[in-house]
């Protein structure tokens, strides 16, 4: 199954989830409203606000995969994807990048971008680079400025 195709179905099963709980959440948010106390009315308000955020969360995620996808398509048409790189790098037997190659190919990449830091293709790399050494909260950072830097130049 592909990553992409796994994603549907877990968005598709939180959509249903979250549609599900917000039914019971109004259900009990009117509850309280005509005389079952105020507990359930809180509960049910608790349980709607959590249903916002969770859905604003998932469009959230699901718009930042659309834009790194088009950012990679892009680069890989341009040839400036360089995704041999990463694939070149010596790796455990378990399959994980060795950290050490992994620093190399930050460092790299750290300096391309510093090089021009207004290219959304050096944040690209530069996400993918923070991603092979496993720093993932940084990887998305990188890719956030990136889908930024890209935006702004289209426009």
């Amino acid at each position: 199954m592909r990553a992409r195709t796994a994603a549907f179905i877990l968005s598709a099963v939180l959509v249903f989830y979250l549609g599900l709980c917000s039914w019971e959440g109004a259900l009990a948010l009117y509850d309280g409203f005509t005389g079952g106390g105020a507990a359930p009315g809180l509960l049910g308000a608790a349980v709607l606000v959590f249903g916002f955020f969770g859905g604003w969360f998932l469009v959230r995620e699901i718009r930042f995969g659309f834009a790194t996808e088009r950012l990679a398509r892009q680069l890989d048409d341009e040839g400036g994807l360089r995704q041999e790189e990463v694939d070149a790098l010596p790796r455990s037997p378990g399959g994980r990048v060795d950290r050490a190659a992994a620093d190399r190919l930050f460092a790299r990449r750290k300096a391309e971008t510093e090089a021009d830091e207004q290219d959304w293709r050096a944040w690209y790399r530069l996400a993918v680079a923070y991603s092979a050494a496993k720093d993932n909260a940084r990887a998305r950072a990188a890719m956030r400025h990136a889908i930024r830097l890209h935006r702004s130049a289209s426009a």
